[in-house]
């Protein structure tokens, strides 16, 4: 038996076919064209779906979506890349024009459950996925199994706050002082144009800095001190046996993870520190179709 997962992006629709042991024996891509709305999507989700039933046993379809979502309900609410898309019932959508069972997941809990299972946290009893990208998020696997919290929203670290300075940045959304609005991908090139002029983004901080800027090291500083408290919190929290990090911003991890792992540990009751293991993912790009993939195991 096969299953299928959805990697639903603001850009890109991926879709998977995955034999028993979650590997990916075929893969399908196309724009999402998300201006073209709901229906659009899953039309071409259902193209794709019954060639595959025509040539494999499907026993199931996962997707992974960005969020907001309500998981229990299979609905999207409204994510801010997939501009129009309210309330839509995308799962009941796709069940009747396929005739199988369907999930749906946030994408950083889909790509917390393949990192957990297949990634940088394989055979670990207990995983927290953090990425790091345009935004901040997380997704919790314990003893194999995905966490999702009473609404659905375990796991939306990004929402953290880190500094309580009322006068702290407050993102789109977000609370003042979040973790997200200040060391995201999207918050490192927004200091970084603020301060140095930069307008290429995170990417622009990240080569100033590995040629030794001093202003744009601090900036990177700055965001690796806000990682490290929401990480300590993390495991402060529910204490996992490995933390994964993955996201836009790890490309560059020679200039971030050590530093990372070190401030971290400052933050640590002394007798977590020697325990505390932080790794990058493995499954890069792949993650959230791979999870999407294994969501109906």
């Amino acid at each position: 038996m096969y299953t299928i997962g959805i990697d639903l992006g603001g850009t890109n629709l991926r879709i998977g076919l995955f034999n028993e042991q979650g590997e990916i024996i075929e893969e399908h891509s196309r724009p999402t064209e998300a201006e073209k709305g709901p229906e659009y999507a899953v039309n071409n989700m259902t193209e794709v779906i019954d060639k595959l039933k025509t040539q494999y046993e499907i026993k199931a379809v996962g997707i992974g979506s960005p969020g907001p979502l309500n998981a229990f309900e299979g609905v999207i609410i409204e994510p801010p890349n997939l501009p129009g898309w309210v309330n839509i019932p995308l799962v009941n959508m796709l069940e009747e024009k396929i005739g199988l069972p369907v999930k749906l997941e946030n994408d950083a809990n889909a790509a917390a459950l393949a990192e957990a299972t297949l990634g940088a946290g394989k055979g670990a009893s207990s995983v927290f996925f953090v990425t790091v990208s345009t935004g901040v998020g997380g997704g919790y696997v314990n003893n194999g199994q995905l966490v999702s919290g009473a609404q659905g929203n375990c796991g939306e670290i990004g929402n953290m706050i880190v500094n309580p300075d009322p006068n702290a940045y407050q993102g789109p959304g977000l609370n003042k002082g979040a973790l997200e609005g200040l060391a995201s991908g999207t918050a490192i090139g927004r200091i970084g144009q603020e301060r140095l002029g930069i307008t290429n983004g995170a990417q622009g901080v990240f080569q100033l800095a590995e040629q030794g800027d001093k202003a744009a090291q601090e900036i990177l500083d700055e965001a690796i001190n806000y990682l490290a408290i929401g990480l300590a919190n993390i495991v402060h929290t529910v204490n996992p046996e490995v933390i994964v990090i993955g996201g836009g911003v790890m490309k560059s991890k020679d200039l971030i993870l050590e530093p990372l792992i070190e401030k971290t540990k400052q933050y640590l009751y002394p007798s977590l520190r020697e325990s505390f293991i932080l790794k990058p993912a493995l499954l890069d790009q792949k993650a959230g179709l791979i999870g999407a993939g294994l969501l109906p195991k």
